[in-house]
């Protein structure tokens, strides 16, 4: 579940992450059977969690929920080391202009993150949300990003992929992925071929700082009953405008790790 030297941290926030995946309330039960905690430490991790406020519990449902306490600092890291409030009027008025999803994102630990989201004017069903993680080689936003990642760092970040076939056009191997994203990096726009959901598909761009590293990215999403992958591509000028402005604001800001090269993207 952790590592040892982790110690009854890590164990406390494994368990804090075991609890937020099941994205509603969990029973003691549920958690003694499928993760590997004996009973006893489980049960005191719970109960310091609960005192802490990081975990809150229901008397009537004898169920466990990611408590008030975890929920602001999740809300301070959220404006203190993203991008969202320096992007979010920008994100507004790209919504107003164009009428379509719009996302925004960075990279955490290989996997996308969405950060941000404004629906279109008539939403559309898809996965992404903002605070939900996602594969990046199948992702426009995610493709994006890995395209400006310097050598070492994209060898870390396609590493940490599952490459898992989602649909039909989904890349299975690091070598597939390569050739696209040197073309993302030469035209500084990716899409997403309805590779992670069916009938969804996107235009994305990368958010680089001034030394061209990537700081997230963003993308028009839609579905092929409504469009054409050329007819978002047409927004692509409106959507490096968008991010070329993000970028500007950022530089005014230190975020978390800017003094160097960052890893990951983010």
């Amino acid at each position: 579940m952790d590592k040892p030297a982790d110690g009854t941290v890590g164990k406390a926030l494994a368990l804090l992450d075991e609890v937020a995946a099941y994205g509603r309330p969990v029973r003691f039960a549920e958690l003694l059977q499928e993760g590997d905690l004996p009973k006893a430490t489980l049960y005191r991790l719970l109960q310091t969690l609960v005192s802490q406020r990081m975990l809150a519990y229901d008397e009537a449902s004898h169920a466990y929920s990611l408590g008030s306490r975890l929920i602001r600092l999740a809300h301070a890291a959220w404006q203190q080391t993203t991008l969202a409030p320096l992007a979010r009027p920008h994100l507004d008025r790209l919504s107003r202009t164009i009428g379509e999803t719009v996302h925004l994102a960075k990279l955490d630990n290989g996997q996308v993150l969405y950060i941000d989201k404004r629906n279109a004017q008539r939403p559309i069903p898809m996965f992404s949300d903002a605070g939900k993680i996602g594969p990046a080689y199948c992702t426009g936003v995610g493709k994006a990003i890995l395209a400006f990642l310097d050598a070492p760092a994209l060898d870390r970040a396609l590493a940490q992929q599952s490459w898992f076939r989602h649909m039909p056009r989904t890349y299975t191997s690091a070598e597939g992925l390569r050739g696209e994203l040197a073309e993302i990096r030469r035209t500084g726009i990716a899409f997403d071929r309805e590779e992670h959901e069916p009938q969804i598909i996107c235009v994305a761009v990368p958010i680089l700082d001034a030394a061209g590293r990537p700081l997230g990215a963003m993308s028009v999403t839609s579905s092929t009953l409504r469009h054409a992958l050329a007819d978002l591509e047409a927004f692509a000028p409106q959507l490096r405008a968008t991010a070329a402005a993000i970028a500007r604001e950022a530089a005014a800001f230190t975020f978390p790790g800017a003094s160097r090269p960052p890893a990951t993207g983010a």
